[in-house]
């Protein structure tokens, strides 16, 4: 049988936990691991990359602004031509 305390049920301090959580934090994160370029080349294909990016989805965000204000906000339905229902 164990004899005295035992190390499982002895109240923890809360600067161990800040550490815990801090040692957490500082460990490797999950997805893609991106390394930013280092020659001059690479670094001004970036920025150029990334303001095409930046303007490329403003003006897709642009272009939904207009159509969705352009008329009455619905669910469509059906946005084939509409089949006459009179037959003769």
């Amino acid at each position: 049988m164990a004899q005295g305390k035992t190390k499982g049920l002895q109240a923890k301090s809360p600067a161990a936990a800040s550490r815990h959580a801090a040692k957490a934090a500082a460990g490797t994160k999950k997805g893609k691991r991106h390394i930013p370029p280092k020659k001059t080349v690479l670094v001004k294909q970036a920025q150029m990359h990334k303001s095409l990016t930046a303007k490329i989805n403003k003006s897709i965000e642009q272009q939904m602004v207009t159509a969705a204000s352009a008329g009455k906000l619905t669910i469509m339905r059906n946005s084939g031509p509409q089949p006459s229902s009179s037959k003769s």
